[in-house]
């Protein structure tokens, strides 16, 4: 017994190491593109006058608009796709650890075989349905077995066994669900801050333009305005996707954690129940 949760402390240490190495290389590799957008899409000749980046877009070119926001708004596309794939890669690994079928008829699924005292047939059931909450759900129904035929045990030690051992397999699995979350998190802030600066140097810009000429120029003015607008939407557009996706991912963790803490009682009260 002693040697049993060593796979697990493994795997969770390389599945941490692997997240680690995810967000090292998805995030400059997604501010290179977010350039490569600005320069080559956003900064396509046939957006502007004449075919010329340096002039201004044609009226009504949103694309040749946001060219003119300046590099900053290459950033904030980057941090754009970095919240949109880390969204879809934490999409993944939660619907892997809801397992096969759906949550709540394998929740369902599950007390009633435990109503019924079929423990085997609730085991064979996770094993159906795979993924986190089912592992979580059999480490528990495993030690339930365990207790039972344990006859130095008396209720209360083996309630707590069977308890304590829920909490573990929970510890082992679940954080791995909540890796990447803090990059999103992150971003919301980071978003509206970048939009912030590119909104500061924009202002700088259309200021200096007057400052440099005698008379006001109006083109540098509506430039530097341009600029500081355009990074204050991205900016803020950058932050409200990362804010919608935390609260979506989070909400499912929140409802994989309330299946467990669910099946994790109905073990318990079931042991309860049938050892009065």
């Amino acid at each position: 017994m002693a040697n049993a949760p060593k796979p697990t402390i493994v795997k969770k240490e390389s599945s941490s190491s692997a997240a680690n190495l995810f967000a090292t290389f998805v995030i400059p590799i997604c501010i290179v593109i977010g350039f490569c957008v600005w320069r080559f899409v956003f900064g396509e000749g046939t957006n502007f006058i004449d075919g010329d980046r340096e002039k201004l877009p044609l009226p009504g070119n949103y694309l040749g608009t946001a060219y003119k926001g300046g590099p900053i708004v290459a950033i904030l596309v980057g941090l754009l796709l970095v919240v949109i794939v880390f969204s879809i890669e934490r999409f993944i690994v939660i619907g892997k650890a809801s397992g096969k079928s759906s949550l709540d008829t394998f929740i369902r699924k599950v007390q009633g075989l435990l109503s019924a005292g079929n423990i085997d047939a609730a085991k064979a059931e996770c094993d159906k349905q795979q993924g986190s909450v089912a592992n979580v759900i059999k480490s528990g129904l495993k030690k339930y077995s365990e207790v039972e035929a344990d006859t130095n045990m008396d209720v209360e030690q083996s309630i707590v066994a069977i308890q304590k051992e829920v909490e573990e397999a929970t510890a082992l699995e679940m954080p791995m669900l909540e890796q990447n979350l803090t990059v999103i998190a992150t971003l919301v802030s980071i978003g509206t801050l970048v939009g912030l600066l590119g909104t500061v140097t924009g202002m700088i810009r259309a200021f200096a333009g007057l400052a440099n000429s005698g008379a006001p120029d109006q083109s540098a003015l509506a430039v530097g305005i341009s600029e500081a607008l355009i990074n204050t939407a991205t900016g803020i557009l950058v932050s409200t996707v990362a804010i919608i996706m935390y609260n979506v991912l989070t909400s499912k963790i929140d409802k994989l954690t309330y299946a467990i803490d669910e099946a994790g009682f109905s073990i318990v009260q079931t042991y309860a129940s049938s050892h009065k």
